[in-house]
C-alpha cells in the first residue's frame, strides 16, 4: 500500500476482535510489533504487503484483507503482436570490455542508420543445404542447448545471451535452405532457444525485451507448424505480472493457457502459475485446487517429441516447490519453510540458479515466521550464488527479505549479514 488506509485498518480490527485476539496475540502470530499493528488499525501507518499476507492468513480472511490492500496495477503487458520470423534484422554489439548489446531493428532503420555497410556473413542463397548439414546442425544444437541450460544455472545471463542469440539466428537462417521436414525441426528447436533467451533476458530485469523474445519463440514455432508454444507464451507473460504483484492478470493469463487443445505439460505449468496468482490474492482453496490440477497434468506422459522440455529441468518435484512458493505468499511461513526444506534437499548442488531462487524464498519464509537467526544463516550461504547468477527475479525476493530483516537490525546475525545483503539486493543485473 502506498498510503495508510482507514478502511483496511477498520477491517483488520473488526476481524481481529471477531477472532477473539488481542493486539498482543496477533503480534505474536505475525511477528510484527503491537505498536505497529495498532498504528495500522488506526489508519496511521500503511501495512507492508508481507504484513497484509500474514494478517490475512492468521485471521482466516481468505484474501479479503489482501483485496483491500492491493493497489491497482496498470496493465503494461499488452499482448505482443505476432510477426514473421524474418521481420527484422538483429544487431548485436560485442564490446572488448565485456559489455554486450542486442537491438532488433526494422530493415528501414538498418538502412537509414548505415548498419548495412558493416561486415556481414550470411549464406549466399545459391542452393539448398545438404541433408547432412541440416541433420548435423540439429544434433549439435540439441546437445548444445542442454549444455547451455546447465551452464545457465551457474553464470550470469550476460555471458550466455550472445551465443544463444547467435544460435537462434543460425537455426532460423539454415531452416530456409532445407527440406520441409528438417525445416520444421530447425524452427522448433530455434523456438526453444528463443524462449530460453526470453527467460534469461527477464533475469536481467528487462521485461519488455523478455516479452519480445517470447513472441519470437512463438513465431518460430508457428512457422515450424507448432502452435502450442503460444500457450506457453501466456505462462511466461504471467510470470511478468506475478513479479508485479498483479494477482488478477496472473490468474487470467494462466487460465488462458489451460485450453484442452494444448499439451498437458503446458497446461500443467499454467496451472502452477495460476496457483501462484491465487496465492498472491490470498485465496488458499483456489490455490490448492490449481496445484492439484498441475500435479495431475504434469504426471501425464509427453507426446514423445525429442525437442527440449519446456519449462524447468532442474526441479525433481516442480509442484511441490511451487506449493512452498505459494505458502509464502499465502502468509503461511511455517508451512512454507517445511515444504521448501523438503524440496531444496532434492535439488542438485550444481543447479545454483535454482538453489538461489528457492533458497531465498525459504529464508524469506523463516524470517516471516520469526526465526531471524536461521533466516540469516540460510541467506549467508546463498550470497555467493546470488552474486554469480545475477538474477533480477531473485533480487526481488532478496529485497523483500532485507526489509523484514531490517526490523531486527539490532540482532548480531542481521548486523553481520547486512552490508553484503544490502549491496546484492541493490545491485543491477543489466
Amino acid at each position: 500500500m502506498q498510503q495508510p488506509s482507514t478502511e483496511f485498518g477498520e477491517e483488520l480490527r473488526k476481524r481481529r476482535l471477531e477472532a477473539g485476539l488481542s493486539l498482543t496475540a496477533l503480534s505474536g502470530a505475525v511477528h510484527y510489533s503491537k505498536a505497529q499493528l495498532s498504528k495500522v488499525e488506526r489508519g496511521i501507518k500503511a501495512p507492508s504487503r508481507d504484513l497484509v499476507r500474514l494478517c490475512d492468513a492468521a485471521l482466516d480472511a481468505n484474501g479479503a484483507l489482501n483485496a483491500l490492500a492491493t493497489p491497482v496495477v496498470a496493465d503494461t503487458s499488452a499482448e505482443p503482436a505476432p510477426g514473421q520470423v524474418d521481420e527484422e534484422d538483429w544487431v548485436m554489439q560485442l564490446s572488448p570490455d565485456g559489455a554486450n548489446r542486442f537491438q532488433p531493428m526494422g530493415r528501414r532503420e538498418v538502412m537509414s542508420a548505415g548498419v548495412a555497410s558493416l561486415m556481414t556473413w550470411r549464406p549466399d542463397g545459391t542452393g539448398p543445404a545438404s541433408p547432412a548439414s541440416g541433420a548435423g546442425m540439429l544434433e549439435a544444437s540439441r546437445s548444445l542447448f542442454t549444455h547451455y541450460r546447465k551452464l545457465g544455472q551457474t553464470v550470469e545471463p550476460g555471458l550466455l545471451l550472445p551465443v544463444l542469440i547467435a544460435q537462434t539466428h543460425t537455426l532460423r537462417e539454415l531452416s530456409a535452405q532445407t527440406d520441409i521436414g528438417t525445416r520444421r525441426q530447425l524452427l522448433a528447436l530455434g523456438s526453444r532457444y528463443a524462449e530460453y533467451v526470453g527467460w534469461l533476458v527477464q533475469e536481467t530485469g528487462d521485461e519488455r525485451a523478455a516479452l519480445w523474445w517470447t513472441q519470437r519463440a512463438v513465431d518460430l514455432a508457428a512457422a515450424g507448424g507448432d502452435e502450442a508454444l503460444a500457450g506457453y507464451a501466456l505462462v511466461r507473460r504471467a510470470l511478468v505480472t506475478l513479479y508485479r504483484d498483479d494477482a488478477e492478470q496472473t490468474v487470467d493469463l494462466a487460465r488462458r493457457a489451460q485450453s484442452s487443445k494444448l499439451p498437458p505439460r503446458i497446461r500443467g505449468l499454467a496451472a502452477q502459475r495460476e496457483a501462484q496468482g491465487h496465492a498472491l490474492a490470498g485465496d488458499l482453496n483456489a490455490c490448492l485446487r490449481a496445484l492439484e490440477r498441475a500435479r495431475i497434468l504434469l504426471a501425464l506422459r509427453d507426446d514423445g517429441s525429442d525437442e527440449p522440455v519446456i519449462g524447468t529441468m532442474h526441479l525433481p518435484d516442480p509442484v511441490g516447490m511451487a506449493t512452498g512458493w505459494c505458502l509464502v505468499d499465502l502468509g503461511r511461513p511455517r508451512e512454507a519453510s517445511e515444504e521448501l526444506d523438503r524440496q531444496l534437499a532434492l535439488v542438485g548442488q550444481d543447479a545454483v540458479r535454482t538453489q538461489v531462487r528457492y533458497g531465498v524464498r525459504r529464508a524469506l519464509a523463516y524470517a516471516s515466521a520469526g526465526e531471524i537467526d536461521h533466516a540469516c544463516a540460510l541467506t549467508a550461504s546463498l550470497l555467493d550464488g546470488v552474486a554469480a547468477v545475477r538474477s533480477a527475479t531473485v533480487t526481488t525476493d532478496l529485497q523483500r527479505l532485507a526489509r523484514i530483516l531490517a526490523r531486527h537490525a539490532n540482532l548480531p546475525s542481521v548486523r553481520q549479514l547486512g552490508p553484503r545483503l544490502g549491496t546484492l539486493s541493490r545491485s543491477s543485473t543489466s
